[in-house]
């Protein structure tokens, strides 16, 4: 009776902690916002994800902490962009790649869809997530980063895949209504960096960054002289900034409109390479492009309802 009793206990003692590591959710690392949202929509509860960059963060500069790098080596799964967004990372994640599961998940949207890189010829631009179409993809590619790593919840990806899947969509059906009611005369995006060319193909908006598809290049005075004309000759009466991006370039193409007697106005604050605010709506992808599309459609003359699809934007336009 008392070595039945002590097996049971022994049973119990190693089965109970086995039982709990096969319930624990997956560990993941994400380097953008916009990833770090896609892998909870589609993850739900079998994830536990860590972003690295946060609201306001450009990922075009950003380099790796140590305790970055310290929660990438206790990662089950490391997700990062690809498609040198972060440029200062890339050598880091090949090296990381030997020993962990490393993913670039933009590098799995059709070439043929992408726009060359103004900076690099054997590279293009990275911001596919300014499109719920190619944004699709990236969804569909962090879905099966996801089932290989945990494919016991296969389904359960895939459940969560479909209904956030169906959430871009609905995004995109009001990105194409909002922003076709924008005069055509008045369908020109200038922000800071060119981070919105995806944008522009997809809702016929002519985009004008004062720096290119990177931060990391340099805004002439050559270039913002030129913005300035083609502001005052089109008669362009807002511009935006980014929440990752300094002000500053955008700041001098109003001042320089202002001195040759044209008016023009902040039209607001757009999120380029980073999300809002955690926990909030304009902190989740749906949130953060319904912001943009609302903001933009609303500043340019569009018919817009005043928070955003649903209501649910922090503040109204």
């Amino acid at each position: 009776m008392i070595r039945r009793s002590f097996l049971c206990t022994l049973v119990l003692a190693v089965s109970l902690p086995l039982a709990a590591w096969a319930e624990a959710p997956l560990k993941v690392v994400a380097t953008t916002g916009m990833i770090a949202d896609a892998a909870r929509q589609v993850g739900g509860d079998q994830v536990e994800v860590k972003g690295l960059m946060g609201p306001g963060v450009d990922p075009h500069a950003y380099r790796q902490t140590r305790s970055d790098i310290a929660a990438m080596t206790r990662a089950d799964l490391i997700l990062w962009h690809g498609l040198y967004l972060e440029a200062q990372m890339e050598h880091f994640f090949h090296d990381l790649g030997r020993k962990r599961t490393v993913v670039a998940v933009a590098e799995g949207v059709d070439k043929s869809k992408l726009r060359a890189h103004d900076d690099y010829a054997d590279k293009f631009d990275p911001h596919v997530w300014m499109t719920p179409k190619l944004w699709r993809d990236v969804v569909l590619e962090i879905q099966t980063a996801l089932t290989e790593a945990r494919p016991e919840a296969a389904e359960v990806f895939a459940a969560n895949a479909k209904a956030h899947l169906a959430d871009i969509d609905r995004l995109a059906t009001y990105a194409n209504n909002a922003l076709s009611s924008v005069p055509e005369s008045s369908k020109v995006l200038i922000t800071a960096h060119d981070a919105f060319g995806y944008f522009g193909e997809s809702f016929g908006f002519e985009v004008l960054g004062i720096q290119g598809i990177s931060t990391q290049s340099e805004a002439g005075l050559n270039r913002i002289g030129e913005l300035v004309d083609l502001l005052v000759d089109r008669q362009v009466t807002a511009v935006f900034v980014e929440s990752s991006v300094s002000d500053r370039s955008i700041r001098a193409l109003i001042e320089g409109a202002a001195a040759k007697g044209h008016d023009v106005k902040v039209g607001g604050e757009l999120f380029s390479d980073a999300m809002g605010e955690e926990g909030t709506y304009e902190g989740t992808y749906v949130g953060m492009l319904d912001h943009n599309i609302t903001v933009i459609a609303g500043a340019l003359g569009g018919d817009v309802p005043g928070r955003g699809m649903d209501g649910k934007l922090s503040a109204g336009f």
